[in-house]
């Protein structure tokens, strides 16, 4: 999936950089809306599994305060050890979406016939 949204994100800043074009703006924008939806649709089941591994880890904590076992140990840190790359891999969908919607509002000026120079990382 990485790969997938880095590379796609890539092609759309790539378009967007060739000021002299000759691009279907109105088609691009339909598909980028597509691309969108479909990161969207990933980035909302990646919040819930990130969310439900950080439950069982305070969960897990809590019960081994309250009576110490080592499988419990064992748990939490198969649990940690898991959670790290969720929330890195989360992050980076998150980041991808925020600058996709701002590549979909470059692509509309595009389709409404303004010029865009230059497109903000922030």
């Amino acid at each position: 999936m990485k790969k997938r949204i880095v590379s796609y994100m890539k092609y759309i800043d790539d378009i967007l950089a060739d000021e002299n074009g000759a691009y279907d703006y109105e088609m691009l924008r339909e598909e980028h809306m597509v691309q969108l939806d479909y990161f969207m649709h990933e980035r909302l089941v990646h919040l819930l599994v990130t969310l439900t591994f950080a439950l069982l880890a305070f969960g897990t904590f809590f019960i081994l305060y309250l009576a110490f076992e080592p499988y419990l140990l064992l748990l939490l840190a198969a649990i940690l050890v898991l959670l790290v790359p969720y929330i890195m891999h989360y992050f980076l969908l998150e980041n991808g979406v925020q600058k996709m919607y701002r590549q979909y509002d470059a692509l509309t000026q595009r389709v409404q016939g303004g010029k865009v120079y230059h497109i903000s990382e922030q």
